[in-house]
């Protein structure tokens, strides 16, 4: 029970920092999203994005870190996506900020890492 209070409480503080776009969905150049992009967060782990099937602004996205992957069809709108806990932004040609909520099993606290990522073209 507690986990999944904990889940809860992570969620609502994730919802609370997030700021409702009124852009209207739109085609993105696929160029710029498909591939694999990777990174490191401070605390040494690496992550990798694989981005496929980039077709007007929907795509096909699979996220690895530290034993966790995920697959996930995704919208992109204002140059970002979310996959689960983490949201990528593409930043700049070849470069994204990565930002993954992280729940510390062992306190209970949240946390927030942050990466770039960069994209092998």
């Amino acid at each position: 029970m507690a986990d999944i209070l904990a889940t809860i409480a992570a969620n609502y503080k994730t919802v609370g920092l997030t700021i409702p776009s009124k852009t209207p969905y739109v085609a993105v150049d696929p160029a710029l999203y498909t591939g694999d992009w990777t990174g490191k967060y401070a605390n040494n782990k690496t992550f990798k994005i694989s981005v496929s099937d980039v077709t007007g602004f929907r795509a096909k996205v699979h996220y690895q870190s530290d034993g966790t992957s995920k697959y996930q069809d995704v919208l992109i709108k204002d140059n970002s996506f979310r996959i689960g806990d983490t949201k990528f932004t593409l930043t700049a040609r070849n470069t994204a900020l990565i930002k993954n909520v992280v729940n510390d099993p062992a306190s209970g606290q949240t946390y927030l890492d942050q990466a770039y990522a960069t994209h092998a073209s």
